[in-house]
C-alpha cells in the first residue's frame, strides 16, 4: 500500500515588528514653539493676537507639508531605492488602487509577457469584493502591500485612532486574503498628517511614495503620461501608475495598458532592471537605508 503523502507545511507567516519611531524635527520644533507660546501668554496676555499668528503659521506649514507626497519632514518617506539597489541598476514599478476586475488582469498578463515584477499598492476594500484578483497578483510573484481599507479622500484629517484603523484593517485584510504580510503603506494621494509616522511603526509599515508618476487617473493621454514618467527616470527610481480609477484614452483603452510596454522598454534600453520594493533591499536596508532615501 502506498502511504499517504503529507502536504508540505506552509512555512509560518512573519509577524509584524515594531519600528523605532523618531519624532520629526518639524514636529519637536512645533511643540517648543507651542510651549513657548503658552509661557508668553501667560507672561502678557496682550500679546494674545502674535501667539495665535504665530500658532496659526505653524499649523499651516505642518497642512502644507503633509499635502506634498514626497516630503520627509513628517516622517520616513521611502520616495526611491536605496543605495545598494540603485548600484545594481534596479527601478520599481508601482500600482495602485487596484485590484480592478477590468484592468488588473490585463495588467497582469502584460507583466507576464514583459516579465516584470510589480508592486501593487491595494485597496483592502477592492480585495474583498475580489480576493480571487488579489491571490493572482501574489501567485504571480508580485508583491501586495497596504494602501488603506477604503482609500478615503479625508485620510490626512484622521486622528491616530482612525488612522489605526483604517492601516491595520488594510494590513489584516490583504494578509489573509493574499498570504503574505505587507511591509510597505502608500498613504491615499500621498497626503498625510503628523499622526501617520507613529502609526506606522507600531505597525512595523514603511511609508512609500514614489519618484515619478504619470497622473494616470486623470490623464486620458496616454503619450503625456508616459512623458511624465519617463522624465529624469533612472535607478533607483520608483514609479506610480493606477490599474484602479485608472483614465481611458478616446479608444477606451485603460492608459496604463497604452503606458507600460514604452516605459518598460525605455527602461531596459537604460539598463534597469524591475524589481518589487520588498526584493530591491534587505532587511537590514530596510531598517536603515529607507531612514535616509
Amino acid at each position: 500500500m502506498t502511504p499517504l503523502m503529507t502536504p508540505p507545511m506552509a512555512p509560518p507567516m512573519a509577524q509584524p515588528q515594531t519600528l523605532r519611531w523618531r519624532m520629526p524635527l518639524l514636529i519637536r520644533i512645533s511643540i517648543v514653539l507651542h510651549a513657548a507660546m503658552l509661557v508668553t501668554i501667560v507672561v502678557n496676555p496682550h500679546a494674545w493676537a502674535w501667539v495665535l499668528s504665530a500658532i496659526a503659521a505653524n499649523h499651516l506649514v505642518i497642512t502644507l507639508v503633509g499635502m506634498l507626497p514626497r516630503s520627509t519632514w513628517l516622517g520616513v518617506n521611502f520616495t526611491r531605492l536605496p543605495a545598494a539597489a540603485v548600484a545594481r541598476r534596479e527601478i520599481a514599478l508601482t500600482i495602485d488602487d487596484g485590484p480592478d476586475p477590468q484592468v488588473t488582469p490585463q495588467v497582469l498578463d502584460l507583466l507576464d509577457r514583459y516579465e516584470v515584477k510589480a508592486t501593487f499598492f491595494c485597496i483592502g476594500d477592492n480585495a474583498e469584493r475580489y480576493p480571487e484578483l488579489c491571490k493572482d497578483i501574489a501567485a504571480r510573484g508580485h508583491s501586495v502591500q497596504n494602501h488603506g481599507q477604503r482609500h478615503p479622500h479625508y485620510f490626512a484629517l484622521l486622528g491616530m485612532g482612525g488612522l489605526a484603523r483604517e492601516i491595520q484593517s488594510g494590513q489584516d485584510t490583504l494578509t489573509r486574503i493574499a498570504g503574505q504580510r505587507p511591509m510597505f503603506f502608500r498613504a491615499p494621494s500621498g497626503l498625510r498628517n503628523p499622526f501617520l509616522d507613529p502609526v506606522l511603526a507600531r505597525l512595523g509599515l514603511r511609508l512609500a511614495a514614489w519618484s515619478r508618476r504619470g497622473y494616470d487617473t486623470c490623464t486620458p493621454d496616454a503619450a503625456t503620461v508616459r512623458r511624465r514618467l519617463l522624465r529624469d527616470m533612472k535607478a533607483g527610481s520608483i514609479l506610480l501608475v493606477h490599474d484602479g480609477n485608472c483614465a481611458h484614452t478616446a479608444a477606451g483603452v485603460a492608459v496604463v495598458l497604452e503606458v507600460l510596454p514604452a516605459v518598460i522598454d525605455a527602461a531596459r534600453d537604460a539598463g534597469l532592471r524591475f524589481v518589487t520594493l520588498a526584493a530591491a533591499l534587505s532587511s537590514n536596508q530596510l531598517a536603515t537605508e529607507c531612514r535616509s532615501a
